[in-house]
């Protein structure tokens, strides 16, 4: 069994096992039909990963990875917030009137700010600090811009990446407020993942640790007889991630860049609701 399905494993049991119910609480997310969609949560979640032993992707159920990539993509290199510059529907039902998420996620990134050495957006920042001040502490990128929340489909979720060099390594710290751990919890660590590689072929490292730290984790009260089925399968050796050598531009990239290699997994968990 890989590591990764070994962790996601290890965070439902706690969580299942130890977790505080809310019940008794008036929450904002609702069912499809109403009801309110209550959770139980654990605080302050830090998952480690080591992109240099394992891609972590989990096996115990198929992850569609290229949905996910496109989605990073999206946000990251598209720097769009347009729904029909997705491929996937995924965010549908948070689609504006304008066709749009509104001033999130993309639209965050693409914003330009002023720095000694000229414009920048935060993508752009970080990937000059990487090529020219390596050392520094100061590569990091935030979504959370209070400014413009009232403005925005959905909060961000994973909202703050902070990047550092170790010798020939990047690493990279994901920060997430909440995480729906059926449905997005390894849709955003294998994401970040790859955003990490990306970063890190196109400023000549290699892919070191991700880091990932949730505040609040959580499995909705409907998906627990799914995550207890899912917990109990057995999984299969981690796959590779192949990535095109060829790309030294990190707008080059396209979802074909990418081949997992070798991924074995359960079969996908059908049906899930998702709270909205």
């Amino acid at each position: 069994m890989s590591l990764c399905d070994e962790v996601f494993r290890a965070n439902c049991r706690a969580i299942l096992s130890q977790g505080f119910r809310d019940d008794h609480l008036e929450v904002r997310p609702r069912w499809e039909d109403g009801t309110a969609a209550h959770t139980i949560k654990q605080f302050g979640i830090v998952n480690r990963y080591d992109l240099d032993k394992e891609f972590p992707l989990l096996t115990l159920r198929k992850i569609n990875y290229r949905a996910a990539i496109d989605e990073i993509l999206w946000i990251w290199q598209k720097k769009s917030n347009r729904v029909c510059d997705l491929c996937s529907g995924i965010w549908d039902q948070w689609c504006m009137p304008d066709g749009t998420i509104g001033k999130a996620y993309g639209y965050q990134l693409a914003q330009k700010h002023t720095y000694p050495e000229g414009q920048f957006d935060q993508v752009d920042r970080v990937l000059y600090e990487l090529r020219h001040n390596p050392g520094s502490r100061r590569m990091m990128t935030n979504l959370y811009n209070f400014s413009d929340l009232s403005d925005m489909a959905l909060y961000p979720c994973a909202y703050s990446m902070t990047f550092n060099v170790t010798g020939s390594y990047l690493n990279g710290i994901l920060n997430q407020r909440s995480n729906d751990m059926l449905v997005a919890n390894n849709w955003n660590v294998l994401q970040y993942a790859v955003l990490l590689t990306m970063m890190a072929q196109v400023s000549g490292y290699k892919a070191g640790q991700l880091v990932h730290v949730i505040a609040d984790a959580h499995i909705y009260d409907r998906h627990i007889p799914l995550v207890e089925e899912l917990i109990e399968r057995p999984g299969f050796p981690a796959p590779r991630l192949l990535v095109d050598p060829e790309v030294t531009d990190f707008y080059d990239f396209t979802v074909d860049s990418f081949t997992v290699e070798g991924y074995e997994s359960g079969p996908a968990v059908r049906g899930i609701p998702v709270a909205v």
